[in-house]
């Protein structure tokens, strides 16, 4: 969770500990036997370092609270006082300030579990019994249930914000993306025709340029021709270095011509080119048309500018059978007293191979026999959609991702919330609701014992009994004196579960009542 700055921690717990004293104050003016130390001093000293301590150490902070609820099972008049709405107050921070759920329960658990030991030690009548049974879990248990909703709704609103800025980083970067996309294709669009052209035309000044019949003169316009060809050649190689961030490819462009027409203009520039195609020619989709175009003129350009001169074999094959379409193009390699230009594997390269991977296919290139050189692609006959990003490396968007996360977390938290109180409910409402039935079986109204008279007989005062004594009077009423050889009874009498009421003691000689007496509260 997000801490806030000292100064206002410090006044939140200032304000926090401010309610609780009003709310002791006007527990303690409604108490009509007030208990100053128990009721008011320690419960508040106790939240004053509790509160801060909470911050830091919440698990702390709670058993520091259950302190004052284990000394108020003391208190002979009643068990209940502020210290149980300071141990529910603490409870609600442990769970906004803990993320775990094991710790707090093992916690809120140890806290109750000291407060039962205090039962028992202090040998305390079934009021407090019921009371540690029932009221202690419901403020252990509920606020704690309350704080981690609170938690899990703030890093729910959280996370959304975030999301949304994360969006936000995405559409800019995407915006990135298409920019650098469209740079790309210019680059693209400059090699692929823009350099494929002017490599013919150096080759045609080249061989124009051995050409007998021209004068000396003409033979010099020729070389200073074909030097600038170059110049502009390697000027066009920087300026697609320059916008060629990041190669793409466009699969969508269609084409303009046809692979014929490509190895037309070709043999037309002085390339000596054989081709052959192996296979009835299937319906291609454009996009591996334009595949199998760009495949055979970037092997073309590869070979005029490396290899001049050179014999080129195309070769094209259609497999109907396994619906892929083969198309290898293989050069000599320089030939003797021709110096070969930069190695072969380039932008163009680059390029060709991310268009033949985005349309499912595969290209190989590299050496062929002494000093060749060839390239070698398989093409599908219809083009197979590209990989998402995501699916490629098999993981989800991180938006999917934290979905799925906040809703496990969600659900963990609906299960929780339902399942702590229900195992809570398993194993102390049976007990509550034996100790309640104990407390109220044995009731015996004020007006029903004064119609009870000394001397009658037990049949004859049944109907006015309750079907069994109150079983758990505290020892100095079992060892009041009574008549000797006489059985006493005790019944409470009212209904109240959380105070100390006065007791009604009947003793009986056989079956007739000899004396009843009022023994009164503490």
């Amino acid at each position: 969770m997000k801490t806030a700055p000292p100064v206002r921690r410090a006044l939140a717990d200032l304000a926090l500990w401010a309610v609780l004293c009003g709310a002791a104050v006007l527990w303690l003016r409604d108490d009509p036997t007030p208990s100053v130390a128990l009721g008011l001093v320690l419960p508040l000293a106790v939240a004053a370092v509790a509160l801060p301590l909470s911050r830091h150490r919440p698990e702390a902070a709670v058993l520091l609270a259950g302190v004052p609820c284990a000394v108020g099972l003391a208190d002979t008049t009643s068990p209940a006082h502020v210290s149980v709405l300071i141990l529910a107050v603490l409870s609600c921070l442990l769970g906004l300030r803990t993320a775990t759920t094991r710790t707090p329960l093992l916690v809120l658990a140890a806290a109750l579990a000291g407060c039962l030991a205090g039962c028992a030690v202090l040998r305390v009548g079934p009021v407090w019994w019921f009371y540690a049974l029932t009221v202690l879990p419901a403020a252990l248990l509920l606020p704690w249930l309350a704080g981690r909703y609170w938690r899990g709704r703030t890093e729910l609103v959280r996370g959304g914000w975030q999301l949304a800025r994360s969006l936000e980083e995405r559409q800019r970067f995407v915006a990135e993306r298409a920019r650098l996309t469209e740079r790309a294709d210019i680059a693209a669009d400059m090699h692929d025709s823009l350099g494929h052209v002017l490599s013919l035309v150096a080759l045609r000044a080249g061989a124009l340029e051995l050409s007998p019949t021209l004068a000396e003169r003409d033979r010099e316009d020729l070389a200073e021709l074909r030097a600038t060809i170059a110049d502009a050649v390697d000027q066009l190689r920087e300026t697609v270095t320059v916008l060629r961030e990041k190669p793409q490819a466009d699969p969508l462009r269609p084409a303009t011509d046809t692979v014929e027409e490509l190895l037309g203009r070709a043999v037309a520039s002085g390339v000596p080119v054989r081709w052959e195609r192996e296979g009835p020619a299937p319906t291609l989709s454009p996009l591996i048309e334009r595949g199998v175009y760009r495949v055979v003129q970037e092997a073309l350009t590869n070979a005029t500018k490396h290899a001049p001169g050179s014999p080129v074999r195309v070769s094209i094959a259609h497999d109907a059978d396994r619906d892929r379409t083969h198309v290898r193009i293989v050069d000599a390699g320089p030939l003797p007293g021709r110096v070969p230009g930069e190695q072969a594997g380039g932008h163009g390269l680059a390029g060709l191979r991310e268009r033949v991977t985005v349309l499912g296919g595969t290209l190989h290139t590299g050496p062929y026999e002494e000093g060749g050189f060839q390239v070698s692609a398989t093409l599908p006959h219809r083009a197979t959609p590209p990989p998402r990003p995501d699916d490629s490396t098999g993981t989800a968007p991180e938006s999917a991702r934290r979905l799925a996360q906040v809703r496990r977390s969600a659900r963990l938290r609906l299960a929780t919330a339902f399942a702590i109180p229900a195992g809570a409910a398993l194993v102390f409402v049976p007990a509550a609701g034996y100790f309640a039935y104990q407390l109220s079986a044995g009731v015996l109204s004020p007006s029903a014992y004064e119609q009870l008279h000394v001397g009658r007989t037990h049949a004859e005062l049944a109907p006015l009994l309750p079907s069994k004594p109150f079983p758990y009077p505290p020892d100095d009423a079992r060892s009041a004196p009574r008549p000797p050889g006489t059985t006493c009874a005790f019944y409470r009498s009212n209904g109240n579960l959380l105070e100390e009421v006065d007791l009604y003691r009947l003793c009986w000689s056989g079956p007739r009542l000899v004396t009843k007496d009022t023994l009164p509260a503490g």
